[in-house]
């Protein structure tokens, strides 16, 4: 090395001494943004057990919107969302508030932050006054409580309780359990009838959702689509077989009238007050082949044998109809 290189080197040291070592927090506000934003949620949680400075940053609603929509959203809706309002607010003790946001801060605190940080964040209560505590209601806390699976959310599974033939290509409300080692769900469904709870476990990524409508499983949906319902069209459709039961989204399609050769260019079909609903999946001559529904004064249609239809909403995303076609059943029903 040249005796000019080690003199400019030399210089830098002593600059760098005097100046004082540089921190991570040093660094430009933009630069320091751009890194925690590139962090997943686990080093997050690291990063944020640093100092206090770094945990105010880390638990940023902003950060975590984004891990959320990424990891979650697919199958967290506004039903998912009241449920943890409601959850946050039980844990709450609204006799004193301030002491039930730090109880309620523990309690999240231990479901899924590492320990370390846990101890620092009562020795920083204990030895400042300036306090950062994760509120409950933050991002970070509802991400966290969804991961480590102590938080039962509502959303829906496909082909329920692993694809009983009874349930082939339809899709019922749950409340859902993640399981972190195993990357799969527990489904807890509610009771049909006099029928106990039913769980099912393992119940994978792809066949689940979250409510396409805001809709309770025992409401009947409003259709909005009726008018506009054509040959062809994806649709799905409520049916329970009781009215003590929650309905279920049944997958069809719109079907032509037996007075029609199905011919498009001389088909009427669209212009009829009967709407004829195709379920392919059955056999032909099976009773659940077809339904006919009135587009001008549909609500609910059925009876106590045959089950009772209810709201119809229209597929109009083609990602919402090959979800349904990779569940098509390997044999035809009967």
């Amino acid at each position: 090395m040249s005796l000019k290189r080690k003199s400019s080197l030399s210089s830098k040291v002593d600059n760098v001494e005097e100046m004082g070592e540089m921190s991570f927090l040093d660094l430009p506000e933009l630069v320091l943004d751009c890194i925690l934003e590139r962090l997943p949620p686990d080093a997050l949680c690291s990063m944020a057990g640093v100092c206090t400075s770094l945990r105010e940053r880390c638990m940023s609603d902003r950060l975590w919107e984004k891990h959320m929509k990424q990891k979650w959203g697919s199958i967290i809706g506004q039903a998912a969302y009241r449920e943890w309002q409601w959850y946050i607010a039980s844990k709450t003790d609204l006799g004193n508030l301030k002491q039930g946001k730090q109880r309620g801060l523990m309690r999240i605190l231990s479901l899924g932050w590492p320990f370390s940080w846990i101890i620092r964040s009562k020795a920083d209560d204990i030895n400042s006054k300036q306090r950062s505590p994760l509120p409950v209601d933050s991002v970070m806390a509802w991400y966290l409580a969804i991961e480590t699976g102590k938080f039962f959310f509502p959303a829906q599974v496909y082909n329920r309780e692993n694809g009983h033939i009874g349930f082939m290509l339809s899709c019922y409300d749950a409340q859902l359990s993640y399981d972190p080692h195993t990357d799969t769900f527990q489904a807890r469904y509610p009771p049909h009838g006099r029928r106990a709870v039913a769980v099912e476990t393992g119940v994978p990524w792809e066949r689940l959702r979250a409510p396409p409508v805001d809709t309770p499983p025992h409401d009947l949906h409003i259709s909005d689509c009726l008018h506009e319902l054509r040959p062809g069209d994806h649709i799905e459709i409520q049916w329970r077989r009781n009215k003590e039961f929650p309905y279920g989204w049944w997958y069809g399609v719109v079907g032509h009238l037996e007075s029609c050769d199905g011919n498009e260019n001389y088909c009427r079909c669209h212009d009829s007050d009967t709407v004829v609903l195709d379920f392919n999946q059955y056999t032909p001559g099976s009773r659940w082949r077809h339904a006919t529904v009135s587009r001008k004064d549909h609500r609910k249609e059925g009876n106590e044998a045959d089950g009772f239809y209810g709201g119809i909403r229209k597929l109009n995303k083609e990602e919402e109809i090959l979800t349904w076609k990779k569940l098509w059943p390997t044999e035809t029903l009967d």
